[in-house]
């Protein structure tokens, strides 16, 4: 059985939504190895229907040229929860309906390797709130937006975790990984 794995660029206030904020911080091979050593151990994507949309036109026309990532993410398998969503066009990628816990219990215990969520801030929030997510990484940039779509709404359920790891990077973005709380 595989874990999931979350991928968050957020900032400082919490905000996750719509990344352009990241493009005023330089991605260097550094950061870009943290994010291999996230995927690394993947062997599927799992997205919403939102990121599935914004990942699949810039993506696929990515080749390893273009970005070290664009094999992972064009060969793997993609998992689309979307109760909306008909069809999906992007290399092996399959919509598995709306969300259902059990159903992505199911697919997680069906992976040889893990499982990689990036963005899809509504699965996330999901998944959390199931128990499903077994990392939980945020590359925090150093910066506050003030208004946007946060992983961690106000209103939204107390979700304690445990800080498994950290790192900074020349960049100033902060690298936190957390677990599931434990007792």
């Amino acid at each position: 059985m595989g874990m999931i794995k979350v991928h968050e660029f957020t900032t400082l206030d919490g905000v996750v939504d719509a990344p352009m904020w990241t493009m005023d911080y330089e991605f260097s091979d550094e950061f870009s190895d943290a994010i291999g050593q996230i995927t690394g151990t993947c062997s599927g994507v799992l997205l919403g229907r939102t990121t599935y949309e914004m990942f699949a036109p810039a993506w696929s026309s990515r080749t390893v040229e273009d970005d070290p990532g664009a094999p992972f993410f064009n060969d793997s398998p993609k998992y689309v929860v979307s109760g909306t969503l008909e069809h999906a066009d992007w290399n092996n990628s399959t919509v598995i309906g709306s969300y259902d816990a059990d159903r992505i219990r199911e697919l997680k215990a069906q992976q040889s390797g893990d499982l990689y969520v990036s963005g899809s801030a509504t699965l996330v929030r999901a998944l959390l709130a199931d128990g499903l997510v077994d990392e939980l990484h945020l590359l925090v940039y150093p910066v506050a937006v003030g208004t946007g779509i946060r992983l961690f709404p106000e209103g939204g359920p107390r979700t304690p975790m445990t800080l498994l790891g950290s790192r900074g990077f020349a960049n100033g973005v902060a690298q936190l990984t957390y677990g599931p709380a434990t007792a």
